[in-house]
C-alpha cells in the first residue's frame, strides 16, 4: 500500500521526521497512498499527501520555518481569517466552486491549526486540485497578476475585527532597513566598507526620499491595508485552462502598503535580468510587463485605492528596488549572515544589480507615471 510513500525527511539539524507520523495528527479524509515533494520553497518545507480513492483530497503539508515566522500562532491566525473571509465574500456574490479559489485550512484531532512535534511546527491545507502554477513573466500573465493581487486585496479591505498581526515585524519598513544599514556600516564587520564607500554615499543620499511612503502615513495621508508581501507570478494557482484560481503563500500576508505589492513585482517580474544578474547590461525595468501589470491592478483595485495611492505606484517600484538593493549591501557588510550565497561575493553582485534595476526604473519614471495618469481617466 506504501510502495511509493515517503515515510521520512531530513529537517535543518538532520534528525529524521516521520510524515506519516505529522500527518496522523491532523483531521484528514481518506488513508494515505502517497507523500511527496512539492515545488521548491525556499523557506517551508512542502510535501503533497495523495490520498487512495478519488473522493478524498488530496492534502498539502508544510513545515513552517519557525526562525523566520516566530509566532506560529499569529501566523495561522491571520491566515485562518484571511481566507475564511475571502470564501464569504466569494459566496456573497456567487462565485463557482468556492473551494477552488481559496486555501481550505485543516486542523488537528484537537482543533487546532497546527501542530508542534517538540521541535518543529506543521501546518496542514487542502491540495486544490487540477491547479497549476507557472514561472515565466509574459505580459498576458503580467496582467493576469496585476489583476489578482487587486482583487485580494479588495477582498481583504474590508475584513472586520482587529488588524492582522505582522508575521514578520517591520519587513517592509524602510526606516528600518536603513537603520540596519546604518549599523552595518558603524560595525563594518567584514571589512568590506571601503569597497562599497560610492554606493553606501548613493543610498544614504536617497535615503529621505525613500521614506517618503512612512512619513505621508504618519500624516495621516497614505493608509496601511492588507497586503499580500510577495506578489509573484508563481504565487498564483491556475486551472487546467490558464484562468486565475486564488493567490497562495499568505505567509507575509499582513498590514503594509500598496505600493509595497505593487513595487515589488515591478522589482522581480519587469526586471529585464536576473536579482543577482553577473552582466549588468541584461538588468532593466521591462515597460511592456510594467504597462500589463499596472493595467490589470488598476482594473481590481482602482474601486478602493486612494488619489495619493495611485500617484505613488511607480514610487513603489522605486521604494522595493532601493529596499532590497539595502538589504543586500547590509547583509554584504556583515559578512553574508542572512541570505544564502553561492560565491564570496555574491551579495555585492547583487547589490550592483539591484542598483541598476533601481536606475533604470528611475530612468522610466515620467513614462510609469503618464501611464498611470492614463489608465486613472
Amino acid at each position: 500500500m506504501y510502495n511509493n510513500y515517503i515515510s521520512v525527511c531530513f529537517n535543518r539539524k538532520n534528525n529524521i521526521v516521520d510524515l506519516k507520523e505529522i500527518t496522523s495528527h491532523f483531521a484528514v479524509s481518506g488513508d494515505i497512498a502517497e507523500i511527496a515533494p512539492l515545488g521548491a520553497g525556499l523557506i517551508n518545507d512542502t510535501f503533497r499527501v495523495k490520498t487512495e480513492s478519488s473522493d478524498t483530497p488530496d492534502y498539502v503539508l508544510q513545515r513552517i520555518n519557525h526562525a523566520i515566522f516566530r509566532n506560529v500562532g499569529l501566523l495561522q491566525n491571520n491566515i485562518s481569517r484571511i481566507t475564511a473571509h475571502i470564501r464569504r465574500k466569494l459566496q456573497e456574490r456567487g462565485e463557482s466552486d468556492p473551494d477552488r479559489k481559496t486555501l481550505t485550512l485543516v486542523a488537528t484531532h484537537d482543533g487546532e491549526l497546527f501542530h508542534f512535534d517538540g521541535e518543529n511546527y506543521w501546518r496542514m491545507t487542502v491540495y486544490i486540485p487540477r491547479s497549476k502554477t507557472y514561472e515565466q513573466v509574459t505580459p498576458e500573465f503580467a496582467r493576469l497578476t496585476g489583476a489578482a493581487f487587486g482583487e485580494f486585496q479588495y477582498l481583504l479591505s474590508d475584513l472586520p475585527g482587529e488588524p492582522l498581526g505582522a508575521t514578520i515585524p517591520d519587513f517592509h519598513n524602510m526606516l528600518f532597513r536603513l537603520q540596519q544599514l546604518r549599523e552595518a556600516i558603524a560595525a563594518n564587520a567584514a571589512g568590506r566598507l571601503e569597497k562599497v564607500q560610492s554606493i553606501v554615499d548613493e543610498l544614504l543620499a536617497r535615503a529621505e526620499a525613500m521614506c517618503k511612503a512612512e512619513r505621508l502615513h504618519q500624516e495621516g495621508k497614505l493608509p496601511k491595508r492588507i497586503t499580500h508581501c510577495d506578489t509573484k507570478v508563481n504565487n498564483m494557482l491556475f486551472d487546467e485552462k490558464g484562468g486565475f484560481l486564488c493567490v497562495i503563500d499568505l505567509d507575509t500576508t499582513m498590514p503594509g502598503f500598496v505600493l509595497s505589492d505593487f513595487g515589488d513585482f515591478i522589482r522581480t517580474g519587469a526586471n529585464t535580468g536576473a536579482e543577482d544578474d553577473e552582466e549588468l547590461s541584461r538588468v532593466g525595468v521591462d515597460m511592456e510587463i510594467f504597462r500589463e501589470f499596472t493595467r490589470g491592478y488598476l482594473q481590481s483595485a482602482s474601486a478602493f485605492l486612494t488619489p495619493i495611492e495611485k500617484e505613488h505606484l511607480p514610487y513603489g517600484a522605486q521604494l522595493l528596488t532601493y529596499m532590497q538593493t539595502v538589504r543586500f549591501l547590509t547583509d554584504y557588510l556583515n559578512g553574508d549572515t542572512y541570505y544564502k550565497i553561492k560565491y564570496p561575493e555574491h551579495n555585492y553582485q547583487r547589490t550592483l544589480a539591484q542598483l541598476t534595476l533601481l536606475h533604470s526604473i528611475d530612468a522610466h519614471l515620467d513614462e510609469m507615471n503618464d501611464w498611470i495618469k492614463q489608465l486613472s481617466k
